[in-house]
C-alpha cells in the first residue's frame, strides 16, 4: 500500500470528518471515512482517522485492529513516517478533548500513544499530568513508565520544558512523599534553563512536605537537590536548616544555618539567621556556653535593627523578625528588659506589614469604620480563632472544652486552622466539626485576614502568638476590630493586639507597665480543662533497673528548656536524697542532652548511674500514663512547663516549681494555686532545693499533695472547662461593649 497525497486539491474527506469530529459524532466520521478508505485505500491517514474515531466510540480492540493491519501493509522505509503521522493524529485530537477538559477520552488517546511511542516523553508528561486530573496518579507510575530513566539518559531528549515543570509542580503535589517524586525532581534538573526556574516549586512543596505533612527529612532531600544548582540561596537554606533540626539532625542544622549566617546580607536576614543557630542550638539541648554567646549576638542585632527603623523590607524579612525573640525568655527571667525589646520590635513588625499590606492588597483600605452605637447590643458575637495548633499539640488539646462549653445562643464560632495539616488527626477533626465556620488554611497571612475580615469577625483570638509568623502577621493587620491573645505563649506586643488574657497569678500586679496590651485578668484561672485521656502505661521501674522503694523524680522537657543553674538544683536534690533516681525525658539531641546532665551531675557529686534517658513515646495518653512512675516533678526554670505541669497535677504527682516575673516563669505557680496546693512553689532557688529535698524525703507529705490533687478533681477551677467557658464569655462581651463606647 502506497500512501497517495494531492498537492492542489483539499481534502474533502477530512474537513468532513473535521466537522463531524467536532459536533462529537463519531459514528458518522466513522462511516466517513470507511467511505474515504474504499474509494482512496491507498491513502494511509484514512486508517489512522478510522481507528481514532472506532477509539473515540470506546472501540479499542477495533481501532487496534486498523491500524495494526494498515501498519501490515507498510515497508521497512514506511514505518516510521507512518507511525509519525498515526502519533501527529492522534496528539491533535488528544490535546484537542484536554482543551474540551474531557480528559478520561484524552487519557485513553495518549495511552495508545505510549503503546506505540513508549519513549515519547512530551506523551508521557501528558499522560502523567491526565492521571493527576482523574485522580488515578500513583508515584508508582513514574518507575512504570520509564519517564525518570527517559530524563537521566544521555543526550537529554528534546522536551518541553515548561510542560516538565508543570508536571513536576503536580506530581509534588499530588504524591511529594513517594520516592519516585524526589527521583523525578533529580532526573528533571539538567532540563531546566537557570535554577530560578524551579526554585518556587521546590521551595512550596519541601515546605507542604516539612511543615504540613511533618517529613522533614524528605522535605530537606528535596531542598539539598536545589542546592546543587544554587548553592548560596538563604531562603533555601534557612528552611534547609528548620527541616534538618526539625527531624533530629541538629548539627547539620545548626552548621546549615551558619552558613546562611555567613551569606546574609541585610540586617533582617542576618536576624533570622543567628535565630535558626540559636534555635538549633536550644532545641538541641546541652551546648549552654554557644546558646549564651549567639544569643547576645541575637540581641545585639535586634538593638541594631530597632536603631536602623528599616521601613520597606520585604514581606519574606518581616515575617521573620519576631520569632526569635521566643527564644530569649527561656535563658533568662528579665521581663523588664525583655518586654520592651519585644514591643519595639513588634511595633517594627507591624509598620512594614501594614505598609505592604496597602501596596498589595484591596481590602486593607477598606476595613471597617467603628461599630455604631445603635448596633443591637444582643446580637450574637461572632469569635475568631487563628492558629496553627488546634491539633494533637499542647494548644490543642487544652483548647478543646472552649469549643465544647461555647454557648451558640450567644456566640457563633469561627476557627481558621492555619497551615492545615493533611494527616489523620482526631483532635484537629473535633476542631473543625464543633466550630460554626473552620477553614482549613494554608500558610498566606494576607489571605488569611482578608478572610477574617471579610467574615466580619467581631473579636479574634490569637492562640500562636509570636511562635508563629502568620498568626503574627495576621493579627498584625488588624482584620478584626477587637483583637486578643490567649493560651499559646506570652503576649506579642503587636500594636493592633487589644488584650492578652492572664489571671491573678501568672503575671505579676507591675506588669502592665512593660506590656502594650491591656491585661485582661480573669477572676481565678487563665486556662481550664475537664482532664486528659490516661493510656496504658509502658514504664516500669525494674525496666530501668530502679528499686521499687526509689524516690523517683522526673522532669518531661523539650531540651530548650534546660538551664544549666536549674538542673544544678535538681542534682543537688538528688544529691540530698538517698536512693533516690532522675528520669529525663523530652526532644533534645541524645548525646548533646545525656553529656549536659551527666557534666552537671559529677560536678556536683552525683553519680550518673542514678541518671535515666527515657525516650518520646508515640501517644499523648501514654505519655501521661508514664507520668505515674515518679514520685515528685521537678520542673524547669526560668521557663516553666505548662500543659507538661497540668498534666502532672491531673495524675496526682507533687511538682516543685520556682516561681518568677515573666510569664513563662509563672505557669506552673498558677495551676498549683488554682488546684489549692501550695507545697512546691518556691520563691527562691534556694527553696526549690529545700522542697525537693522535702518531697524525696517526706512519703506522707507526698501522699497528703497526691490525695489533695485527686480531691481537686471533682472542686478547684483548673479542673472545670464549662466554668472557665462562661469567664471567658464575660470577658468577651465586655471587651465588646467596652469597644463600643
Amino acid at each position: 500500500m502506497t500512501a497517495k497525497v494531492s498537492p492542489t486539491v483539499p481534502n474533502t474527506w477530512q474537513e468532513q470528518g473535521a466537522q463531524l469530529i467536532s459536533q462529537g459524532n463519531y459514528q458518522e466520521a466513522a462511516k466517513l471515512y470507511k467511505q474515504a478508505i474504499a474509494a482512496e485505500p491507498n491513502v494511509i491517514s484514512h486508517y489512522w482517522h478510522l481507528g481514532l474515531m472506532l477509539l473515540l466510540q470506546e472501540q479499542e480492540a477495533e481501532a487496534q485492529t486498523t491500524w495494526w493491519l494498515a501498519m501490515a501493509e507498510a515497508s521497512p522505509e514506511e514505518i516510521e513516517p507512518w507511525t509519525r503521522e498515526l502519533i501527529d493524529i492522534l496528539q491533535t485530537e488528544a490535546t484537542r478533548q484536554q482543551a474540551l477538559k474531557n480528559y478520561t477520552i484524552a487519557w485513553v488517546i495518549r495511552q495508545h500513544i505510549r503503546e506505540i511511542d513508549p519513549n515519547d516523553v512530551n506523551n508521557l508528561l501528558q499522560v502523567i499530568e491526565l492521571a493527576i486530573k482523574l485522580e488515578q496518579f500513583a508515584g508508582d507510575k513514574l518507575t512504570e513508565w520509564g519517564v525518570i530513566d527517559l530524563l537521566k539518559a544521555e543526550p537529554k531528549v528534546d522536551l518541553n520544558s515548561e510542560l516538565l515543570l508543570q508536571v513536576l509542580e503536580e506530581v509534588l503535589d499530588t504524591t511529594p512523599l513517594h520516592p519516585a517524586s524526589l527521583a523525578l525532581a533529580e532526573a528533571c534538573f539538567p532540563y531546566f534553563p537557570h535554577p530560578y526556574a524551579c526554585f518556587r516549586i521546590l521551595l512550596l512543596a519541601s515546605m507542604k512536605i516539612g511543615y504540613t505533612l511533618k517529613q522533614p527529612a524528605i522535605a530537606a532531600a528535596l531542598l539539598e537537590l536545589y542546592l546543587r544548582l544554587d548553592a548560596q540561596n538563604l531562603e533555601v537554606l534557612r528552611h534547609l536548616s528548620a527541616f534538618y533540626q526539625n527531624s533530629g539532625n541538629y548539627a547539620q542544622g545548626i552548621e546549615t544555618a551558619k552558613l546562611c549566617y555567613s551569606y546574609s546580607q541585610d540586617l533582617a536576614d542576618q536576624v533570622a539567621a543567628i535565630h535558626l543557630v540559636l534555635r538549633g542550638l536550644m532545641n538541641a539541648g546541652g551546648y549552654w556556653e554557644q546558646v549564651c554567646s549567639t544569643c547576645q549576638d541575637l540581641e545585639f542585632l535586634l538593638q541594631k535593627l530597632i536603631r536602623a527603623q528599616p521601613h520597606q523590607l520585604k514581606e519574606t524579612q518581616t515575617l521573620r523578625l519576631l520569632t526569635p525573640l521566643f527564644s530569649l525568655p527561656h535563658l533568662k527571667d528579665e521581663p523588664t528588659q525583655f518586654r520592651p525589646l519585644l514591643n519595639q520590635v513588634a511595633k517594627l513588625f507591624q509598620g512594614n506589614l501594614q505598609a505592604y499590606a496597602q501596596k498589595h492588597t484591596e481590602w486593607y483600605s477598606q476595613q471597617r469604620v467603628k461599630v455604631p452605637k445603635s448596633e443591637n447590643p444582643a446580637r450574637v458575637l461572632k469569635i475568631g480563632y487563628l492558629s496553627h495548633c488546634l491539633r494533637r499539640h499542647s494548644v490543642g488539646w487544652l483548647a478543646r472544652w472552649l469549643f465544647k462549653y461555647h454557648d451558640r445562643d450567644r456566640f457563633q464560632i469561627y476557627a481558621y486552622l492555619v497551615d492545615y495539616k493533611l494527616i489523620n488527626d482526631q483532635l484537629q477533626a473535633l476542631y473543625v466539626k464543633q466550630a460554626d465556620q473552620a477553614y482549613k488554611l494554608g500558610i498566606d497571612g494576607l489571605k488569611i485576614a482578608e478572610q477574617i475580615y471579610q467574615d466580619e469577625i467581631d473579636i479574634l483570638i490569637d492562640l500562636d502568638s509570636i511562635t508563629l509568623d502568620i498568626s503574627s502577621e495576621v493579627m498584625a493587620l488588624k482584620p478584626a476590630p477587637v483583637q486578643v491573645t490567649w493560651l499559646g505563649w506570652d503576649a506579642s506586643g503587636i500594636p493592633g493586639i487589644d488584650y492578652f488574657i492572664a489571671d491573678p497569678y501568672v503575671l505579676p500586679d507591675s506588669a502592665q507597665n512593660y506590656y502594650t496590651e491591656k491585661i485582661w485578668r480573669l477572676p481565678q484561672t487563665y486556662i481550664a480543662v475537664d482532664g486528659f485521656e490516661i493510656g496504658v502505661p509502658t514504664l516500669r521501674r525494674e525496666q530501668l533497673d530502679i528499686p521499687q522503694d526509689a524516690v523517683v523524680y522526673l522532669s518531661a522537657q523539650r531540651g530548650y528548656k534546660r538551664h544549666p543553674e536549674t538542673t544544678r538544683w535538681q542534682m543537688q536534690i538528688l544529691k540530698a536524697v538517698p536512693n533516690s533516681y532522675f528520669l529525663i525525658k523530652g526532644k533534645s539531641e541524645q548525646a548533646s542532652i545525656k553529656n549536659f546532665f551527666e557534666e552537671i551531675a559529677q560536678e556536683e557529686g552525683v553519680e550518673c548511674d542514678r541518671l535515666r534517658f527515657l525516650p518520646e513515646v508515640a501517644l499523648e495518653a501514654t505519655h501521661r500514663a508514664n507520668l505515674a512512675i515518679a514520685n515528685v516533678i521537678l520542673d524547669t526554670y526560668p521557663y516553666n512547663g505548662a500543659t507538661t505541669t497540668l498534666e502532672a497535677l491531673w495524675m496526682g504527682i507533687p511538682l516543685v516549681t520556682r516561681v518568677g516575673e515573666q510569664f513563662a516563669a509563672r505557669n506552673s505557680y498558677t495551676m498549683m494555686m488554682n488546684v489549692g496546693v501550695t507545697e512546691g512553689i518556691a520563691w527562691t532557688d534556694e527553696e526549690y532545693i529545700e522542697w525537693g529535698i522535702r518531697l524525696g524525703k517526706e512519703p506522707q507529705l507526698r501522699q497528703k499533695i497526691s490525695w489533695q490533687l485527686r480531691q481537686s478533681r471533682q472542686t478547684a477551677s483548673l479542673w472545670n472547662g464549662e466554668q472557665f467557658t462562661r469567664e471567658m464569655e464575660t470577658a468577651y462581651e465586655q471587651m465588646w461593649k467596652d469597644y463600643r463606647k
